[in-house]
């Protein structure tokens, strides 16, 4: 399609965990190449995208000095709809659009929220374990107390496009949905059966507590040990975001001292998460690993999208969505589906 080839710098380390076949697919469309660099080191990540178009990551730091190194990048697209690896500012600062994926794992992580709630509340995971050790009648005994779902109030804490599919789902089962996003209009969230409350109305009412909110400065530590002291005792707190949005020492305290009756986490504050972690010794904590956004197909959708979005940018055109908004003077793209994806 044109003369010159793009080179695309994919950063991450344990870059085996990630193929980049649909990537590739896609940028082969615009003669664009995937250099991979697995490193976690910012000076190879310097020298490495020096002669960049675009960069792309999941979990690799993108940092002011990287970029400022990077005269020719673009874009830097983020494998996820967090983009708390990159910095956002000196992006701008340097005309490189953000880009993310709000949208490639929204009914999954809704789904894992779900679970979640349907594991802590039914104790699944420890009647499980119990059955399985054979010990049935202490399986039957361990049932009590177990709270309802059914009639209760579930509080989202971010109501986004996951907290407000979450909400849609939930309201199968007969729950009541309390939401606190400063930044949600309320005729939206009416619409999704949301009903908007205070942050300290939403922890005070609600039996289950699921957090959906992006990390930024905002929200890091946005629950901590205030927070779980407003909670019911007989509340659950799950969290399907990312783990630095709770003060991990506040939560173990909170479980430690029953404030709350128990969590379902998929993410922690430090991951992988280290076996001398008090949260993965306790029976009333459900635990999955940070894979709330998987299922072949959204992984799938989500490597595709990676590779049309950097595409887009490097010949031309605006992406399909970018973080930082403010850069859009600093850049000359067009409108418009490029003629490659028709």
């Amino acid at each position: 399609m044109t003369e010159r080839q793009f080179k695309v710098v994919r950063v991450d380390k344990m870059q085996d965990r990630f193929p980049v076949q649909e990537e590739a697919e896609e940028l082969a469309k615009v003669n664009a190449k995937i250099v991979i660099v697995d490193t976690d080191v910012e000076d190879e990540i310097v020298e490495a995208v020096k002669d960049a178009d675009a960069i792309i990551t999941a979990i690799g730091k993108i940092t002011r000095r990287v970029m400022e190194a990077a005269p020719k990048c673009r874009v830097v697209v983020r494998y996820g709809i967090g983009y708390d690896t990159v910095d956002v500012k000196a992006a701008t600062d340097n005309g490189i659009l953000v880009v993310n994926l709000p949208g490639f794992c929204t009914e999954e992580v809704a789904n894992h929220a779900l679970a979640l709630l349907f594991a802590c509340a039914k104790k699944l995971t420890l009647m499980n374990d119990m059955v399985k050790q054979g010990y049935w009648v202490e399986a039957k005994k361990a049932q009590a107390p177990m709270v309802s779902i059914y009639g209760q109030t579930l509080g989202l804490v971010g109501c986004g496009n996951i907290g407000r599919m979450t909400a849609k789902k939930a309201q199968c089962l007969n729950l009541r949905i309390l939401g606190y996003d400063p930044y949600l209009d309320k005729s939206l969230a009416k619409e999704c059966g949301i009903t908007l409350v205070s942050l300290p109305e939403l922890l005070r009412e609600s039996d289950f507590i699921s957090v959906h909110t992006p990390l930024n400065e905002e929200t890091r530590h946005l629950i901590g040990e205030k927070e779980f002291k407003q909670m019911k005792p007989s509340a659950y707190y799950i969290s399907t975001a990312r783990g630095p949005v709770t003060d991990e020492a506040a939560l173990i305290k909170a479980l430690q001292e029953k404030w709350i009756a128990g969590a379902g986490l998929d993410v922690f504050e430090k991951e992988p998460v280290t076996l001398d972690n008090p949260l993965l010794k306790m029976d009333n904590v459900v635990v999955t690993p940070h894979s709330a956004s998987y299922s072949e197909a959204s992984f799938k959708r989500q490597r595709t999208s990676v590779g049309q979005e950097a595409a887009r940018v490097i010949c031309g055109y605006w992406p399909k969505n970018w973080v930082n908004k403010t850069v859009k003077p600093k850049v000359n793209l067009v409108k418009g589906e490029p003629k490659w994806n028709h």
